[in-house]
């Protein structure tokens, strides 16, 4: 009996009793303290990455591994420190940017070209400075700057740095606008100048969000005094005439479209070949087609007249002004072929060959715009009726003539040809009924 009674009591002491069970929790209490960084952590963290800062700054080599710098970084942001480490770090540059500002002004560049050089020099060591500085904050510009409202990146603080405290002011920024002006000038006039240093420079007004404020305004103020001066003394010239003048706009507007290419800001381009367009050639269009619009008719320049319809096409207006040229030249010699009583017997032949030389400036110089093509056809109407009846009888003369003399002069096909031109002349005759009269009494 005892030994059963030692069993059950094992057994009861194992086994939970029903309704009095209980389940026992697992639970993992928390450390009862936070552990604590060192005081100096971050003093002594700011010691080794502003170390670094300065050594790049000084180009020297720095100390610390970047794998280093970047744990240092991401340790310093782990403890919530991001926000003392970022302005400790824009302070740091500053003071850094106010050297370049000393570098720039302080040296005894009196020659235009010396100072850009000095202040482009600073501007690419700048740069190259904050792209190894963020990649060493690396971890900062991705965490904090990015979460942070308001914050600049690494790169955008390093341009606000540079640019208030070197391109903004007053003496640096004057002397930079003036000497980019000077090499432009300079190139213009026919000099080799140094077109990477443009470019760089120009590039870092436009970095600086001060390209559309502080250069581009007087860059095309001093582009309208230019062409303005330059339009005024190519058309009052002795030497001066119209071919030579169109290639010279035609030279001219290519080299502003270059100077856009290599080191201007696109977004200049309109305004720079309006300014071109407009003082050389909108100011003298009336006056160059006074001049030489007849000359190059009548020597048949086809590349000449080319290059006027292409340029005047540029302009507000000009496509209608050379028209209207177009339509009073046509009169002009047209009406001198009329009513010259003396070339009654070569009048449909003048006439024809007039007729086939417009035709090939219109295909040929003026690309068959519709507007020369009426202009053509209205021209002839006015001036071919200006003689009453006697180019309808002179027109029946000629193709009687023609038809009379068989094939004896020209083949079927240049017959052929030949009456389709004639054709053209009778349309443009409004006594068809004359025509008619005249070709039944031959």
């Amino acid at each position: 009996p005892h030994k059963n009674h030692k069993k059950n009591s094992t057994t009861s002491s194992l086994t939970p009793k029903t309704g009095t069970a209980q389940t026992k929790k697992l639970v993992i209490k928390n450390l009862k303290q936070t552990p604590k960084i060192p005081e100096n952590y971050y003093s002594s963290a700011w010691a080794t990455l502003s170390g670094a800062v300065r050594a790049i700054y000084a180009r020297v080599p720095v100390a610390e591994s970047m794998e280093e710098l970047y744990k240092a970084v991401e340790n310093v942001c782990s403890h919530r420190m991001s926000s003392a480490l970022y302005d400790d770090l824009r302070a740091e540059c500053e003071r850094h940017s106010k050297g370049h500002y000393e570098t720039i002004c302080g040296g005894d560049a009196v020659d235009v070209v010396a100072f850009l050089k000095i202040l482009d020099q600073c501007w690419q060591e700048h740069c190259n400075q904050m792209i190894m500085i963020r990649s060493v904050f690396l971890f900062l510009d991705r965490t904090y700057v990015m979460q942070a409202s308001g914050v600049l990146s690494i790169w955008d603080m390093g341009l606000i740095l540079f640019k208030v405290h070197v391109a903004e002011q007053v003496d640096v920024k004057k002397r930079a606008v003036n000497g980019l002006l000077h090499l432009i000038a300079k190139e213009r006039s026919g000099e080799n100048v140094d077109r990477s240093l443009l470019k760089s420079l120009l590039r870092m007004f436009i970095n600086l969000q001060m390209y559309r404020d502080d250069f581009e305004p007087p860059f095309l103020f001093a582009t309208d005094q230019l062409y303005a001066s330059e339009g005024r003394e190519h058309v009052a010239s002795d030497h001066f005439t119209v071919p030579d003048y169109l290639l010279h706009i035609d030279k001219r507007l290519r080299q502003e479209s270059e100077r856009v290419f290599h080191y201007l800001d696109l977004s200049t381009k309109p305004a720079l070949i309006t300014s071109v367009e407009r003082q050389l050639l909108s100011c003298h269009l009336d006056s160059l087609l006074e001049k030489g619009f007849y000359v190059l008719i009548e020597g048949h320049r086809l590349s000449d007249l080319s290059l006027l319809y292409h340029l005047t096409s540029r302009v507000g207006g000009g496509t209608e002004k050379l028209c209207a040229a177009w339509s009073s030249l046509i009169k002009r010699w047209g009406f001198a072929i009329i009513v010259n009583l003396e070339k009654d017997k070569t009048m449909v032949q003048e006439l024809l060959d007039f007729k086939d030389k417009l035709d090939e400036i219109l295909h040929v110089a003026f690309q068959q715009n519709d507007k020369f093509v009426n202009c053509l056809r209205d021209s002839f109407e006015v001036f071919i009726n200006k003689r009453l009846n006697k180019p309808a009888e002179l027109i029946a003369k000629y193709v009687d003539g023609k038809m009379r003399s068989g094939n004896k002069e020209e083949t079927d096909e240049d017959l052929e040809r030949l009456l389709d031109k004639i054709l053209v002349l009778f349309r443009f005759i409004h006594g068809k009924d004359v025509f008619e009269a005249f070709y039944k009494k031959t």
